[in-house]
């Protein structure tokens, strides 16, 4: 049985801009266990990264502040540690992969220079100690002659061969977590399959537990083993992977898989599409966030915040009509304003 080694419980974080607050997280909570993975998925502006580097204590003050909560890594509340402390944890015992290798790496100094400059700021070896090590990383991601990589720019490397150096450096001081937010974005289809496969493989072989933070439900098919999906700032439903996609429960869930391309879809059907936008978070939000956009709110939904419940053992969701006595059920066809949204 594994050991739990991540907790966050009620996760607020706020923006604070002239009198203007917004409350990009609002009562986030999960667990992730020892070489457990978790997909946080959601569209723009949902607070899935906020939530990511919440955890290593990045988010910028000012603006941004983490106004409540707790985040326990390995038993410790982490917004209790020092910032030498959290110095000491970042890149040591947690990593993060960002989006966008290019922007991530300093074009200035050799990839060598920048692996070699992480292990030794976190691990008393030699340069000769740490440029081995760092060797042993480039070649561990799948870069080929990294006895000669090593020593060439960031811009002589491809956009997948850029990220697989962002990996060696997240993972050359071997962490116990690793958070990845969107780490195949910027990168084509055939080399995002590889990048995927490769942290599935190194996770397995390093025995990592893993967040992986993205838009695409794909990628968490392919890589997590749990998954939460966010909306405005909150959980709104969350569960194993397979829970969620065999039986998801919540209307912005349907909204989401009905959108993704599959084996199914008819090439010459237009894909659905969840109407409308998210609410603006800088204004109190009375209700469900997702009321305005759902086609099944009652008036209810208007004036009561749903709490995330378990409906069914283990498989949470945050919507007043799903609950062990009442189960909404999905519809063939849901118009709004005489448009369909889901055929």
């Amino acid at each position: 049985m594994s050991e739990q080694l991540l907790s966050i419980k009620d996760l607020e974080v706020q923006f604070k801009s002239g009198s203007i607050v917004t409350t990009a997280v609002n009562g986030v909570s999960f667990d992730l266990n020892e070489n457990e993975s978790i997909g946080i998925v959601g569209e723009s502006g949902s607070g899935k990264s906020v939530t990511a580097t919440s955890i290593l204590r990045l988010i910028p003050n000012p603006p941004g502040k983490i106004t409540g909560g707790e985040i326990h890594f390995n038993g410790k509340d982490l917004l209790k540690y020092s910032n030498s402390q959290m110095r000491d944890i970042r890149g040591n015992d947690i990593s993060m992969i960002f989006q966008d290798p290019s922007t991530s790496l300093n074009p200035v100094f050799t990839v060598g220079n920048q692996i070699i400059e992480s292990i030794k700021t976190h691990q008393k070896i030699s340069k000769k100690e740490a440029k081995k090590k760092a060797i042993e990383m480039l070649e561990l991601v799948g870069i080929p002659a990294p006895e000669k990589r090593i020593n060439m720019y960031p811009h002589e490397f491809s956009g997948g061969m850029r990220q697989r150096v962002m990996i060696a450096i997240a993972l050359s001081c071997d962490p116990t977590l690793l958070i990845a937010d969107e780490p195949t974005t910027a990168l084509d289809v055939t080399v995002q399959a590889q990048i995927l496969k490769l942290m599935k493989d190194l996770q397995q072989k390093l025995h990592m537990s893993v967040i992986m933070i993205t838009h695409d439900l794909g990628v968490v098919w392919e890589t997590c083993d749990k998954m939460i999906v966010m909306y405005a700032g909150r959980v709104v439903e969350s569960g194993t992977v397979e829970e969620v996609y065999q039986d998801p429960l919540h209307p912005y869930t349907w909204g989401l898989l009905d959108s993704q391309i599959t084996e199914s879809t008819d090439s010459y059907a237009p894909l659905s599409a969840v109407p409308g936008s998210p609410p603006d978070l800088s204004y109190e939000v009375k209700g469900c966030p997702f009321a305005d956009r759902c086609p099944y709110a009652q008036a209810v939904c208007r004036e009561k915040t749903p709490e995330l419940l378990e409906p069914t053992n283990g498989h949470a969701v945050a919507c007043h009509f799903q609950t062990a006595n009442h189960k909404l059920e999905r519809q063939e066809d849901v118009y709004i304003d005489g448009n369909t949204i889901r055929s």
